[in-house]
């Protein structure tokens, strides 16, 4: 095996990194006691040995370019696994550290995942943790996301789907609604009634309402002047209001069905639910906090 490698350039990796995150030569130099200099110079060796620009500078700061962006989480990985290769090869326990980066669905993140995080860190505290939350699908090389929670499985074989659970849907509607319009008796009296949509980010259609009939999931046809897209709660908030009637998981209006400020309505068509999945790249070696921390979720999502 040839050598490929300079002996000094993971040290300017380590440097590069530690600015990258930091956003600061200044900061990324006091961590790693050198001089600022001293990682200016490691960063401009690295961009000269790639024939890219990692960083764009300014007087006031400084922030990774796209090639930057890409070339940085690659290298965080692999320092990743160096150092628990190195903790294993010792006989010590890989200790997770860094930061955790995750993408989340709206609802999941405040009702299931963001619930859960202080715990996490309790368990594992050299681990900081970065949340996105939104609907839409993310492009794990591009921006740097370790994992990500949706409600199906991608087609893509790059990416490793674990389920997280099944959620139960459910159909709600404000007292002051049913007042008004009456209450449903069978799906099909939903022609007949202001339904909320959410469209998906994806297609900008509605989601489908599910019902049970004999056994069997069936999409039913849904009418309404109210439409929302980006955020399941806003079609929460709209039926808290009286605005309509709602189909979404039951750990989102668990507590307002308690309160009665919703009610549960067309519950012998119920019984459906939509799955909720963990996803990461295909990895040899995954990260001691990755590993962690999907640990940590099945498990406590499971009790």
């Amino acid at each position: 095996m040839q050598r490929q490698f300079e002996d000094l350039l993971l040290g300017s990796i380590e440097l590069f990194c530690l600015a990258a995150e930091a956003e600061s030569f200044t900061v990324a130099a006091t961590a790693a006691s050198v001089t600022p200099a001293a990682v200016s110079r490691a960063v401009a060796k690295l961009e000269q040995r790639l024939g890219v620009r990692l960083f764009v500078r300014t007087t006031r700061q400084i922030r990774l370019t796209d090639e930057g962006r890409r070339y940085f989480e690659q290298c965080r990985q692999v320092l990743d696994q160096l150092a628990d290769a190195e903790r294993e090869a010792t006989g010590q326990q890989a200790t997770p550290t860094g930061v955790l980066r995750i993408s989340m669905p709206t609802p999941y993140g405040h009702y299931r995942v963001l619930p859960l995080l202080a715990e996490f860190r309790t368990r594992y505290p050299g681990v900081a943790i970065e949340t996105h939350l939104s609907n839409r699908n993310i492009d794990f090389a591009d921006e740097g996301f370790d994992l990500a929670i949706r409600g199906r499985a991608p087609r893509d074989s790059t990416l490793i789907a674990r389920k997280l659970e099944d959620a139960e849907l459910v159909v709600v509607a404000a007292p002051a609604y049913l007042g008004r319009a009456g209450r449903p008796e069978t799906p099909d009296d939903l022609a007949q009634h202001d339904c909320i949509h959410f469209e998906l980010p994806s297609s900008g259609r509605p989601v489908p309402w599910l019902f049970r009939y004999d056994g069997t999931e069936t999409e039913v046809p849904t009418r309404g002047v109210y439409g929302s897209s980006g955020d399941v709660l806003a079609g929460v908030t709209l039926a808290r209001h009286g605005a309509g009637i709602f189909q979404t998981y039951r750990f989102i209006v668990e507590k307002d069905l308690a309160e009665r400020s919703l009610e549960e309505l067309l519950v012998p068509y119920g019984g459906c639910s939509r799955p909720f999945v963990l996803l990461y790249p295909h990895s040899r070696h995954l990260s001691s906090r990755v590993r962690s921390f999907v640990d940590f979720l099945v498990e406590r999502l499971e009790q």
